[in-house]
């Protein structure tokens, strides 16, 4: 019990503090963007939030170098659950992502991506100087490839997506010999080509279209993406207030709980709101790549990495979509967008983080 309080002494208050401001924000958002919904979304995302403190703290003072013995397990549990998706999942709008636990939707696929960091860590660790050799960094593909093609065929390209780069960050700073970049580039390119001619949908060809040119189809497949740059320009220096956003409270703007809540945030907030979730995200990241640097083993090491990684491209590739620089692809924004599994797995991995910070014992982190 003295050990377990001890690590008090090196829980990262700028971590926690960031977080939960931008958790407490994005329950404001969703209360302002669901004032006139007969469904309560705030309720069940406050819920959600209860559940993912308690998870960070539990997470926080467990001994993260345990989680080396378990990570057989967590594949198998990680390749089932998607597979059980796909045969017990609820398809909603097109997608089967959700298992329908009657209390609870659980989205498998997000904490796939929190699995496969911990499960690549581990592989990285072991390899050591074996990572040079082009035979194992195939074989962190083929670990990678299991779960990101299950979570494909959901289909749910933008959560395979993130976990695909997340292993390929995980892998550029390890001691992989560099010149292997090029076989990766080239078969990336014929998975590429094979996916967008065999694998892809129509709608997700059209978000790439839309992309390139949102008022080719301005009512059609580049609404989203015009309404959401409208929001965020319509906002000004302090907004129009919360619960008064016109793309928002008159329902232009789809989706504004989840992939565009960012938007929502940028028009009632203005440019005030904006900065103060650019501000807080930098905090974590800079914490978190702290406690990189600082940790006492490569585990979590590459831990610690992974999970920036994870956050980060979830982070960029949302308000990318959300400013028209990057495709849509419903990337949720990390603890802001409403969502059980993908605030819960977001917890559990700034717990992980303050676990590897609470293990920095010879190093003092301030």
């Amino acid at each position: 019990m003295r050990n377990w309080l001890s690590g008090f002494k090196y829980f990262d208050l700028y971590i926690f503090s960031s977080s939960s401001l931008l958790l407490v924000l994005g329950l404001l958002m969703i209360y302002s963007t669901t004032l006139n919904s007969p469904t309560n979304l705030l309720g069940r995302q406050s819920v959600y939030a209860v559940l993912g403190f308690v998870a960070l703290f539990a997470v926080a003072f467990f001994d993260y170098r345990k989680l080396k013995k378990t990570t057989g397990v967590l594949y198998i549990i990680t390749v089932l659950l998607l597979i059980a998706v796909w045969l017990f999942g609820r398809n909603i709008q097109g997608s089967t992502r959700w298992i329908d636990l009657w209390i609870f939707r659980l989205q498998p696929a997000e904490f796939a991506k929190l699995f496969m960091v911990i499960i690549m860590a581990k592989f990285l660790d072991q390899s050591g100087e074996k990572i040079k050799s082009l035979w194992y960094v195939l074989l962190s593909a083929v670990y990678v490839a299991v779960p990101a093609g299950l979570i494909l065929i959901e289909p749910d390209l933008g959560t395979s997506l993130v976990l695909f780069l997340t292993w390929l960050c995980m892998l550029l700073f390890s001691r992989m010999n560099k010149k292997h970049l090029a076989i990766l580039a080239l078969i990336a390119v014929v998975l590429g080509v094979f996916g967008w001619f065999f694998v892809l949908h129509d709608y997700q060809k059209n978000r790439i279209y839309t992309f390139l040119d949102p008022q080719a189809d301005p009512r059609g497949r580049g609404y989203n993406v015009i309404q959401s740059i409208i929001a965020v320009g319509s906002g000004s220096m302090t907004g129009r207030g919360v619960g008064r956003g016109l793309q928002s409270q008159l329902k232009f703007l789809p989706e504004r709980q989840t992939d565009f809540i960012f938007a929502s945030t940028a028009e009632e907030l203005g440019l005030v709101g904006s900065l103060f979730i650019l501000t807080m995200f930098g905090v974590m990241f800079a914490r978190i790549i702290k406690a990189c640097k600082l940790a006492r083993d490569n585990f979590g090491m590459y831990l610690t990495l992974g999970i920036f990684f994870m956050l980060l491209i979830q982070f960029l590739i949302n308000i990318g979509m959300n400013v028209g620089l990057m495709p849509v692809t419903g990337i949720p924004l990390p603890l802001l967008s409403y969502g059980g599994s993908s605030l819960i797995t977001t917890m559990l991995a700034l717990g992980l983080v303050q676990s590897v910070i609470a293990r920095q014992r010879a190093v003092r982190f301030d």
